[in-house]
């Protein structure tokens, strides 16, 4: 039977509901993952707020690579310019509110997108790739010579934020740290479900798929990456700042090569072009990592290794991007 007009139009309201439904409650349940990792984990709160950080990191690339198919392995060079760019308002300016220190560190990660944007976009595939690498090499050894300003191969130190708000204190066992970083995650989750539902994400998708159609249509593919990757540099700035902010020292270990490959690793872990799938990714391979680390401190990696095995051979679209399809499936068969 055909559907009348009135039918027609009310599918994909009901399509925006059930998909609102289930951001709200993938929220809740990050949220309560959040509360019940405070009040399980008290002496781990550092270890959680550092897997925050980066899980702000994976979500950035999942941006450029997951949504819009840029190939980059120097994404840590956002994360590492957010950090700095933190540490040094405080260091060198004694600007330690921690909003402004976040904020800090949105500007310099969106510098680097910038940057790092209109050199990786002239190229594609391998030499893209190449690219990227020779650009988190070149951020690194600049921050290296840099050391009257980064403090060089000591790290950045000096960092000193003011207690948040004016009451809250970044103490020894960071509970400040951790409700920050957990307000911050929830925050720029639900900016960027936004942002890739938008008219501007999904013509990122469009170019991920077919570059040549959408240029056809009138639109240019390289503004829109750019514009992409400054957001992406954002929120990976946001990370940086806040590794900055919970640790109160910069090292050059926030602009490394290792940084970038294992956030790629976890993205592919999760699964890409799914946010809940880069926190997913993020979540397993941190806390796998920590747990196997101090249960076999000789042969851990091989561990881990073998896990990325396991999971790149039997669920190709990452943990999470597995279940949701599997899932799916079976809706369609009960269908």
């Amino acid at each position: 039977m055909a559907l009348t007009t009135l039918e027609r139009e009310a599918i994909p309201a009901v399509t925006r509901h059930r998909t609102l439904g289930q951001d709200v409650i993938a929220i809740a349940v990050i949220a309560a993952l959040a509360a019940i990792g405070y009040i399980l984990f008290p002496d781990n709160l550092a270890l959680l707020t550092r897997l925050i950080a980066i899980a702000l990191l994976v979500l950035s690339l999942d941006l450029v690579t997951g949504y819009c198919g840029v190939a980059t392995l120097g994404h840590a060079a956002l994360f590492g310019a957010g950090a700095y760019a933190a540490g040094i308002a405080s260091a060198h300016y004694g600007i330690n509110d921690p909003l402004l220190m976040t904020l800090a560190g949105i500007l310099g990660g969106a510098v680097a997108g910038l940057v790092c944007s209109v050199v990786i976009l002239r190229a594609h595939g391998l030499p893209q790739l190449v690219l990227s690498i020779a650009l988190i090499y070149l951020f690194h050894e600049f921050a290296n010579k840099a050391s009257s300003w980064t403090g060089g191969s000591d790290g950045l130190s000096g960092i000193a934020p003011d207690p948040l708000f004016g009451s809250f204190e970044f103490d020894l066992f960071g509970h400040t740290a951790y409700i920050y970083a957990v307000a911050l995650l929830l925050l720029v989750l639900v900016l960027l479900r936004i942002l890739v539902r938008s008219p501007f994400g999904m013509l990122c998708r469009g170019i991920r798929q077919d570059p040549l159609r959408i240029r056809a249509m009138g639109a240019s593919p390289k503004i829109a990456l750019i514009k992409m990757y400054v957001i992406s540099g954002a929120v990976a700035g946001i990370g940086g700042a806040l590794n900055a902010i919970s640790t109160q020292v910069v090292g050059l270990d926030s602009l490394s090569f290792t940084q970038s490959a294992e956030a790629l690793v976890m993205l592919v872990l999760g699964g890409t072009g799914s946010l809940f799938g880069a926190l997913v990714g993020t979540l397993i391979f941190m806390l796998f990592e920590d747990y196997v680390s101090a249960a076999n401190p000789f042969h851990w990696l091989t561990i881990v290794g073998a896990l990325l095995i396991l999971v790149v051979l039997f669920a190709p679209k990452g943990i999470y991007g597995t279940a949701v399809a599997y899932v799916a499936r079976r809706r369609e068969a009960r269908a």
